[in-house]
């Protein structure tokens, strides 16, 4: 029997001998990496967290120790060590295991996560709760390096140093988030890793005078007065004791020894402690190691190799805006891009490397990128925002207050609109429209294709005002090559002209729609299929015209209802023109996670399901008018 076998439920780990610790971490890290070979799933981060993980647990007790992930993405050795292994074969499959925390799987996760910097925040909530209830359990967050470039990170930490009881954080430090770690913070904790010595020096002297006989005690505290006004230079941890928060560490940790040792006397302590660990992100898989960026979030991959075994090939609509922001950059000197640690995943690696005096990455901190982005533009500048949609809707206010009050010239490139899929719940990107489009000053292009897309690129450097540019994950759509008109300002694009029915399809939906169409020509009727192009200003224009020449009008968006591009035609219908709709679009509800084609069905969005709704809604209005 594996030592792994000997883990079934929660709190099993502590009944093991400390001679099979390394043994189990080797058997999870195996465990791990045999399985998201096959699915597919966050791998660099949950190597690089294993021993971590095992000393949590020999010292928590779950499910009644509270235990909050900063993002989740971590967090598969804990899903392991509390049961969950053999639900690992459908991780973030549909209707699978979630690839982060859910309260819904089991009671040892006691906080859904997704986003990051938000850990310290729910424990500190946690804790507070545990001081007005009157409870003892233990609350525990873990948060990443990368996580403290977030803004939310210190608002949390500034309110949790006035915490009365215990409350532990732990900062895992690997000096990455998913690129790697920029600004200040980062430069602090590379001080605090290189003034280890200086830490154990420190604390041989200050044991040393205590022994003294008689005087030890009133010399240690003399010597400690003197020194004060040095310490910001020489004691590592000194950012955090300031604010009234008790640090210990680095901690090495790889050593689960070290870290049950350090996890306890933090808990010991009855106030509020960070704990810092310094671990290697991918550890014990040397692709992983040597490309930790590589190895975030990963495709399946044959372990052998560290080679996807999906092969890409066709570009993605990240791969074509990386390509055209470079050409921009050549024609124009004045454009500058900025991601929030995502250099990577929004295609801006090779503008990093060729011109990297107008690249900013600002780190975990959506709010100040866009706040960064309204003075770069009103300076004068071009400032291209590349953020996830799930991410951008961080920056609401910012891009309310600062970007669009001001009607300034800034070009966000919203990557990951519309469903994600495998991420699930907290990744996907389907409320971009509505919190944009409620915004004044604000334009919103949804290309229909990779053509589209640069075209749109083309018009929003040119573009005098706020401008967003919503677009997928996945391969870019190349249908209709052939139909490229221009793009002018508020206008749609009819794809084909038909009778009766029409169907307005938003971005990433064209293909979808395209298919109902064939679907409903097959059944005899003959649709009108139209591009939306524009979200915001909508084609008015276009939908009065085809609300006098067709008798059904569908839209067709990847977006929820409320707010969405459906309920505000369906809104303008209801006061102009006297025509059947029919909106397509989620319903008010979190998607969870699976493949987009399995979602699609789910939410009834697919062609299939749309072909059918609009067929039935054709026959009722023939059999009442036969009536």
């Amino acid at each position: 029997m594996s030592v792994l076998d000997k883990i079934n439920k929660p709190n099993d780990i502590k009944r093991l001998n400390k001679s099979e610790y390394p043994i189990l971490a080797q058997e999870i890290r195996d465990f791990i990496l045999a399985n998201v070979s096959q699915t597919g799933g966050h791998l660099a981060s949950n190597l690089g967290t294993v021993e971590l993980t095992m000393a949590l647990h020999l010292v928590l007790d779950f499910p009644v120790d509270k235990l909050i992930w900063d993002v989740g993405h971590q967090a598969y050795t804990h899903k392991i060590l509390t049961g969950r292994k053999d639900e690992f074969k459908t991780l973030r499959k549909f209707g699978g295991m979630s690839g982060f925390p859910k309260q819904a799987e089991s009671p040892c996760d006691c906080f859904d996560t997704g986003h990051s910097s938000t850990s310290i925040s729910a424990a500190l909530g946690f804790a507070e709760a545990k001081e007005i209830l009157g409870t003892d359990e233990s609350i525990v967050a873990v948060i990443g390096d990368g996580a403290l470039s977030g803004g939310l990170a210190y608002e949390a930490l500034n309110n949790m140093a006035r915490l009365k009881s215990s409350m532990v954080v732990v900062l895992n430090d690997n000096e990455m988030s998913i690129s790697e770690n920029v600004g200040g913070m980062s430069r602090y904790l590379n001080k605090i890793r290189s003034g280890q010595a200086y830490n154990d020096f420190k604390v041989g002297v200050e044991n040393t005078i205590l022994r003294i006989p008689l005087a030890g005690h009133d010399l240690a505290l003399t010597v400690k007065r003197s020194k004060d006004s040095l310490k910001h230079l020489l004691v590592p941890g000194m950012f955090f004791e300031d604010m009234g928060i008790t640090y210990i560490g680095p901690v090495d940790g790889h050593n689960i020894q070290q870290m049950v040792e350090s996890l306890v006397a933090a808990i010991e302590l009855e106030r509020p402690v960070v704990v810092h660990v310094k671990t290697v992100k991918g550890k014990g898989y040397r692709y992983a190691e040597k490309h930790p960026c590589y190895f975030h979030g990963v495709a399946p991959f044959d372990l052998e190799t560290g080679k996807m075994t999906e092969k890409k090939e066709k570009p993605t609509y990240t791969d074509i805006f990386a390509r055209k922001i470079l050409s921009l950059a050549e024609q124009n000197q004045k454009l500058v891009a900025i991601t929030a640690a995502m250099a990577e995943g929004t295609g801006l690696k090779r503008f990093r490397e060729r011109y990297p005096e107008r690249f900013f990455d600002v780190g975990i901190a959506e709010q100040h990128a866009v706040t960064f982005a309204a003075g770069l533009a009103a300076a004068g500048m071009v400032p291209v925002v590349a953020i996830y949609s799930s991410f951008l809707q961080r920056a609401y206010d910012q891009i309310l207050h600062d970007v669009c009050i001001q009607n300034l010239h800034v070009i966000f490139a919203v990557d990951r609109s519309g469903l994600v899929g495998a991420d699930g719940a907290t990744h996907q990107g389907i409320f971009d429209i509505s919190y944009l489009s409620e915004i004044p000053n604000m334009t919103i292009l949804a290309p229909k294709n990779r053509y589209e897309l640069v075209a749109a690129m083309d018009f929003a450097i040119q573009w005098e005002g706020p401008i967003a540019i919503r677009y997928s994950r996945g391969t870019a759509y190349d249908g209709w090559e052939e139909i490229q008109t221009p793009i002018v300002y508020g206008k749609s694009e009819i794809l084909q002209k038909g009778t009766e029915i029409a169907i307005i399809a938003v971005g990433n939906m064209i293909p979808e729609a395209e298919k109902t169409c064939e679907l409903l020509r097959k059944k005899g009727l003959n649709p009108t299929l139209v591009n939306a192009r524009f979200v915001k200003p909508i084609d008015w224009e276009m939908i009065d015209e085809i609300s006098q020449t067709h008798e059904l009008l569908c839209t067709m968006e990847e977006n929820v209802y409320a707010g969405g591009y459906g309920e505000m035609v369906g809104a303008y219908l209801m006061e102009h023109q006297p025509i059947q709709f029919l909106p397509i679009a989620i319903q008010d509800e979190f998607v969870e996670h699976g493949s987009i084609p399995e979602l699609r069905k789910r939410l009834a969005i697919d062609a299939d399901s749309v072909a059918e709704r609009i067929y039935s809604l054709w026959e009722q209005k023939d059999e009442h008018e036969k009536e």
